[in-house]
């Protein structure tokens, strides 16, 4: 049976060496942290994930045209891909009327499955290229609390790594003190040297 003795490394007593006040020192810190360390860089890396996609997503709105168009036809030639981890989409050729410069055609990224005659959103930016949509308050949210949770996970590892790397030291720094106290009481158990 054994007791456990708390707070021990924190009251003067003669076990006590400095490396147990280093340790005892070093798990308050981590503890605060952890705590209170963490979550404000967890916080603070999201809000400013926040703004820039904010200011990204109001750039791309700003930037882009909605269209409503129709399909007329397949591309040639192109492969199926993924958009955006959406759904997967292929090049067709689309027409639409501009209010002020009349019918236009262009090639964009259509639903799989789309066919010829049916009408489909899609979007152009300023240089007439077929782009994504731009970003809505979802992805931006999303976005945010991926950047401040991998942040706040960042700094609890990079604590953690701290924790390891100084108790690895005080441990080592407890065993030389050890062996140098051994060295000094040993003869006097042992009866050798005397």
């Amino acid at each position: 049976m054994g007791t456990r003795v708390r707070g021990w490394r924190w009251r003067r007593n003669p076990l006590r060496r400095r490396s147990d006040v280093v340790e005892a020192w070093t798990v308050l810190a981590v503890a605060l942290l952890l705590f209170l360390g963490a979550p404000l860089a967890g916080a603070a890396a999201a809000w400013w994930a926040h703004d820039e996609a904010q200011t990204t997503a109001a750039a791309q709105r700003a930037d882009r045209r909605h269209v409503r168009a129709e399909v007329v036809g397949p591309s040639t030639g192109d492969l199926t891909a993924l958009q955006g981890g959406r759904e997967y989409t292929y090049r067709a050729t689309v027409k639409w009327t501009d209010p002020g410069d009349g019918p236009r055609t262009a090639t964009a990224r259509v639903p799989t499955g789309t066919r010829p005659g049916e009408a489909v959103d899609v979007w152009f930016d300023s240089r007439g290229r077929n782009v994504p949509p731009p970003p809505d308050g979802t992805v931006v949210w999303q976005h945010t609390l991926s950047i401040g949770t991998c942040a706040a996970g960042g700094a609890a590892v990079a604590v953690f790594l701290g924790h390891a790397a100084v108790r690895r030291g005080a441990n080592r720094h407890r065993m030389a003190e050890w062996e140098r106290d051994w060295a000094r009481t040993e003869p006097e158990w042992t009866r050798r040297g005397v």
